[in-house]
């Protein structure tokens, strides 16, 4: 019997066994390691920590990101850069704004509340650590607040996409680097709601990339090597 919601992980899974004939290498690589990923985070979903995780890893190896860069804290300029440019080309293939209507119909409460939460904004934490120069952070959170808003008002997707990547990474690096504490009180909220927003968001991506086979995905940075 066929699956009801096309972007569940296993009819995805079956989309790509119909599909991968045509697929380039770069594409199957990433399209099958971002699945392996995001099935495996399905049966996580008592666990938003884990859950989280495995998620970032789909979605890094969807994008396929630079590993270097990735271990700094906030992304580089060269690791949004992959983010954005790997926004804009789902963005323009994404016709029926499934992106956006994910973002803003289903998850407007859920990220509002991120973005507005100081423990995922890199300027809070580079202020609590010292650093010179961070001291205005909450002036910082009150600008990207209008940036936010006014991307929505636009349809910015890219943007707002960006502006969101840039909070989860801080949870991600907070969660990967042992910056946080396993099921955590303090920090549950965002977890959750930051594991929700990357399991909906993620089937969209990789939906969108098999859709688009004839786009110049390039290769992964650890190709399969025999």
């Amino acid at each position: 019997m066929p699956y009801s919601d096309p972007l569940d992980p296993e009819a995805l899974k079956e989309k790509q066994r119909r599909l991968r004939e045509g697929f380039s290498t770069p594409l199957t690589l990433r399209v099958h390691r971002s699945l392996s990923w995001l099935r495996r985070a399905q049966a996580e979903s008592d666990d938003f920590d884990v859950r989280f995780i495995l998620l970032w890893i789909g979605f890094n190896a969807a994008y396929a990101g630079d590993i270097e860069a990735s271990a700094a804290y906030p992304p580089p300029e060269s690791e949004r850069g992959l983010f954005q440019a790997f926004f804009s080309t789902l963005v323009r293939f994404d016709s029926r704004h499934r992106i956006y209507d994910m973002v803003w119909k289903r998850f407007s409460q859920e990220i509002r509340l991120l973005l507005d939460n100081r423990y995922v904004y890199h300027p809070f934490w580079q202020h609590q650590n010292g650093v010179p120069g961070y001291a205005d952070w909450a002036e910082k959170l009150e600008r990207s607040r209008t940036a936010i808003n006014h991307a929505l008002r636009e349809h910015d997707t890219v943007r707002i996409l960006s502006i969101l990547f840039d909070r989860l990474y801080v949870l991600r690096n907070q969660l990967v680097h042992g910056g946080a504490t396993w099921n955590s009180d303090v920090n549950r909220d965002q977890v959750r709601d930051g594991a929700s927003l990357l399991g909906c968001l993620l089937p969209i991506f990789i939906d969108l990339m098999m859709d688009n086979p004839d786009h110049g995905w390039p290769m992964p940075n650890y190709p399969v090597v025999e």
